[in-house]
């Protein structure tokens, strides 16, 4: 078909295939703006899942859920402290303010602050060797002693040692609060042999990573040093520094053993914020292990984020002090001597702060 123009009086031609390009541009157009449309809603969408995705893998998550839950956070040191008077005696009723923590000489600032009794996840480790025969009997009642002194929802395990190491409850059961099973794993190995008492420990600080409680505490009795362990104290050590676990010992020794070594003990406590005690008597056993649970259960914990961010794997000094009041008399505080910070091998020198 034509047209005439109405301007020349002239027919002007149009091509045939003019409505089909005309169709086209405006399928295009619609394609075009259909497309800016679900471009403007995914982005929309990804905005908005995207926080959430960041904010859930990012969150530290609690290691249980419960009343009880504390947030695992590498940037987060947590201090378990015993607090005593001049005489010895447990000290109560402190608030934050009465306490300053120190990390490397360079005070901190406390993020959090709590007493409560709050449950504990509890390695027995018991030295089965030879020369623990007589004194058997009142090791096991001295445990059970700690078990009903403690917080019912404790998780308690065994773990019994003499030139060999085994975790003593029965395989399906790791850990328990049962005083009848925690008898019977008590009392299952016979009594001879000698002392891996290294190995025992190592075996206790990796069960306990396995409990659900974020407070964690061995119970280590043994009536020598250690004369048959695959590993060394310095691999101990290494992981008491890496662990935030508290380490209580009991030295039982004859005085004619050579092979004692209470230097041992005390320096497993004293690095991890635990205590180490010597009874003059077998009878001296069971009140020990009773004050032991009362010490757990009536424990400050605090909390602080370091301002050394550096993880370079070094060894960071802490030093916790406390005062009843403001200027007065000073207190003893017991907690763990330090820690390893977290070791990131792409971490730059400059001590810029990359979390993991």
């Amino acid at each position: 078909m034509g047209g005439r123009d109405p301007r020349s009086g002239t027919t002007a031609q149009i091509p045939q295939n003019a409505g089909r390009f005309k169709a086209q541009s405006k399928l295009k157009k619609l394609m075009q703006r259909r497309a800016g449309q679900e471009l403007c809603l995914f982005s929309f969408i990804f905005l908005i899942i995207l926080p959430c995705v960041a904010l859930s893998q990012g969150v530290p998550q609690p290691n249980q859920v419960g009343p009880y839950a504390i947030r695992t956070n590498v940037d987060l040191v947590v201090l378990r402290a015993t607090v005593r008077d001049h005489k010895g005696a447990p000290v109560s009723g402190l608030s934050k303010e009465n306490f300053q923590v120190y990390e490397d000489k360079v005070l901190q600032q406390i993020e959090s602050f709590s007493h409560e009794d709050i449950p504990v996840t509890v390695g027995l480790v018991i030295d089965n060797s030879g020369s623990m025969g007589p004194k058997r009997s009142n090791v096991i009642a001295a445990a059970l002693a700690f078990a009903r002194s403690s917080n019912p929802e404790d998780q308690m395990f065994v773990v019994n040692f003499n030139e060999h190491v085994s975790l003593s409850l029965p395989q399906n059961t790791p850990f328990t609060s049962n005083a009848a099973q925690l008898e019977t794993a008590l009392s299952r190995n016979v009594v001879t042999g000698m002392t891996a008492l290294y190995d025992a420990i190592l075996v206790g600080l990796e069960h306990l990573q396995k409990g659900k409680w974020d407070k964690k505490v061995l119970i280590v009795i043994s009536d020598g040093g250690d004369n048959a362990s695959k590993h060394n104290l310095a691999q101990v050590m290494s992981m008491v520094n890496q662990l935030n676990v508290a380490i209580y010992t009991m030295g039982i020794f004859d005085e004619n053993d050579e092979d004692r070594n209470p230097h041992v003990l005390k320096q497993l406590s004293a690095a991890s914020g635990g205590e180490a005690y010597f009874p003059q008597t077998l009878k001296d056993i069971l009140p020990i292990c009773e004050q032991i649970a009362h010490d757990i259960r009536s424990q400050y914990t605090i909390t602080y984020v370091p301002t050394n961010k550096k993880q370079d794997g070094a060894y960071r000094a802490i030093n916790v002090k406390a005062r009843e009041t403001p200027g007065g008399r000073r207190l003893s505080v017991i907690t763990r001597a330090g820690y390893s910070a977290p070791l990131n091998l792409h971490s730059s020198d400059s001590g810029q702060d990359n979390r993991p």
